[in-house]
């Protein structure tokens, strides 16, 4: 039986994803309108042809008999497969991840993929427990225009800052809540994103806010270390978390738990850092006795960081 070489697998791939005009075209013009949201399309797409390329190579290893080939067999085969190829890249093998974070650091402005850490290291803030989300919504709250990104104060907190202002802005939008808040919970919970949740293959998880993933949810998960308190004292615990395809994805899925569980009603209609940061305490965001203390420096180091 041959063995399946993986180069002549990309290059299948490469010439399936050049042959498909249509797809090409499609591409070219998303990414002309949007570079970063075209990402995630062109990763899928260029998975769902590996993978297919992969089930080819597979069968063309397998010796055939010649009682039952036909052309119209071959046909059905080669459709089975892109049906089959197609699913497969659906649920996500961590190669479309991975190419989108690979494509992501090349663009212009990007701070570049983040290093790859033993996943033994990487530990999310001391965060606690989430609660899962509830039906019921929350009264909508009119969302203020979100200030313009910073450009001053240290270098590693500016480039967490203007990589992910646009997310913000965006679950600004959603929630009302103001941008700079949004930010500085992620910073706070990621460590300014040195602390992200990884999973055990070492990729990222996107997951900046710490969620956990409650009976509620059907996505993708991680189990990490992390601190939890329980009266007054810290004790480390294994976890699931949430796991997310992209940082715009973690951004809609905090803006969603804000608004549709009614515990977090009070956080929405903060309009000051402080009260932001004791309303999420009070709704139980966090167990860390010191939570909104520390959220609420955060926020301020983010104001901080002046336009210049």
């Amino acid at each position: 039986m041959n063995a399946v070489d993986p180069n002549r697998l990309l290059a299948q791939t490469g010439q399936a994803l050049a042959a498909d005009a249509r797809s090409l075209d499609g591409l070219k013009r998303a990414a002309a309108r949007d570079p970063r949201a075209a990402l995630k399309g062109a990763a899928q797409q260029f998975e769902a042809l590996f993978m297919q390329a992969v089930l080819k190579s597979m069968r063309d290893a397998i010796p055939k008999s010649g009682l039952l080939d036909s052309p119209a067999q071959e046909t059905y085969t080669a459709l089975l497969d892109q049906q089959l190829a197609n699913k497969i890249a659906a649920s996500g093998t961590g190669l479309a991840a991975m190419i989108e974070r690979q494509l992501a650091a090349a663009l212009p402005g990007a701070s570049g993929a983040p290093a790859r850490v033993s996943p033994a290291a990487q530990r999310p803030s001391a965060a606690s427990a989430r609660a899962s989300v509830a039906p019921p919504t929350a009264p909508a709250v009119p969302a203020p225009a979100a200030d313009a990104p910073a450009r001053g104060g240290d270098g590693a907190q500016r480039a967490f800052v203007l990589r992910l202002w646009d997310h913000a802005a965006a679950a600004q939008q959603a929630t009302g809540v103001p941008a700079r808040f949004i930010l500085a919970q992620a910073a706070l919970e990621s460590g300014w994103g040195k602390r992200e949740i990884r999973g055990p293959d070492g990729l990222p998880t996107y997951n900046l806010f710490g969620i956990k993933a409650g009976a509620g949810w059907s996505g993708r998960t991680v189990e990490v270390v992390t601190t939890e308190y329980e009266n007054g004292t810290a004790k480390k615990v294994v976890e699931k978390f949430r796991a997310y395809n992209s940082y715009s994805e973690a951004f809609r899925d905090w803006a969603r738990l804000m608004k549709d569980n009614p515990r977090y009603a009070g956080v929405l209609a903060q309009a000051e850092a402080r009260g932001f940061a004791n309303a999420l305490q009070r709704a139980g965001y966090a167990t860390d006795p010191d939570y909104a203390a520390k959220l609420a420096r955060t926020i301020d180091a983010v104001a901080a960081l002046r336009l210049g």
